[in-house]
């Protein structure tokens, strides 16, 4: 009961980041699996078929407050469609040993770079208005799905941040477009997972509390979008998953670290981490504070 009830707040905390970031939920609920040693395929399967309740859940609120693109859904999510079940075949076919690892060095590329990304550069602004083409979304579907399948999460890390360098799509969109066209990628995963691994493998306790948690969350995520400092989060959560994938790497037979290796790496990613949320509220603070000048003349 006390691992059920902690995933169902994972499933909220993850959702409000999805929310509000246009990615992380995958990336979070995954890692959290993995690191209570859920096989790879599993935990991806786990996140994907509550995924598509969340998804489903998000994307509708995001509809009621204006923030999706209904051609950008369509031009991304059935490409990524595609990509997901490629993943999750190829993910299946993996061995235990081999794909625990292999995931958790994906979470981690995927975890630096929203630590990276948001601690530096925030939420990306561009010249809003001219529309995005289907050989740009088409194939960027396809990646981001695909790693998120063998990943457990990506399609908003990559899909996400791709779409808003464009300056294309004014930020509210990008995000409410991407959580809206994640349904197709959901469903498209879970359906590999189900071919792959077998119904059996999935946890449906499991499945459950992340998606009571998610949709619970989703209508605030949508809300909290135009309020919540995106930079912050960002480089919050991005610490999360790079310190949880670290252990995860570092005591798999990959490396097999010694104990104070082990703990020397935890401390100084933690150090780089509380430096890095620290700057991004500096910033934010800064920015603010040029807003209200430039506001009052």
């Amino acid at each position: 009961m006390r691992k059920i009830l902690l995933l169902t707040l994972v499933g909220l905390g993850a959702q409000l980041v999805d929310g509000s970031l246009g990615m992380a939920y995958g990336v979070t609920s995954t890692t959290l699996l993995l690191a209570v040693g859920v096989h790879a395929a599993a935990a991806s399967a786990t996140v994907h078929l509550a995924e598509i309740g969340t998804t489903l859940a998000s994307g509708a609120a995001h509809w009621r407050f204006g923030n999706v693109d209904a051609k950008v859904v369509a031009r991304i999510g059935i490409p990524g469609a595609i990509g997901a079940f490629a993943g999750a075949t190829f993910l299946s076919s993996l061995s235990t040993d081999a794909a625990a690892p292999i995931m958790s060095l994906i979470l981690l590329t995927l975890g630096s770079y929203l630590l990276v990304r948001f601690t530096t550069f925030g939420l990306a602004k561009g010249n809003v208005g001219k529309p995005l083409r289907k050989r740009f979304l088409g194939p960027l579907g396809l990646l981001a799905g695909f790693v998120d399948a063998t990943g457990g999460g990506g399609w908003g890390p990559i899909g996400t941040p791709a779409i808003l360098a464009s300056g294309r799509l004014e930020p509210r969109k990008v995000i409410g477009s991407i959580d809206t066209s994640e349904f197709l990628v959901a469903v498209a995963a879970s359906l590999g997972f189900l071919v792959g691994i077998g119904a059996e493998n999935v946890n449906v306790g499991w499945v459950t509390a992340l998606l009571i948690g998610g949709m619970v969350a989703a209508p605030v995520a949508a809300w909290l979008v135009r309020m919540v400092p995106p930079r912050v989060l960002g480089s919050a959560v991005g610490g999360v998953i790079v310190l949880t994938n670290s252990r995860t790497l570092l005591r798999s037979d990959w490396f097999n670290a010694p104990a104070a290796v082990r703990y020397g790496c935890y401390a100084v990613i933690c150090a780089i981490w509380a430096a890095a949320v620290t700057y991004s509220i500096r910033q934010h603070q800064r920015e603010q504070q040029l807003v209200v000048t430039i506001s009052n003349g």
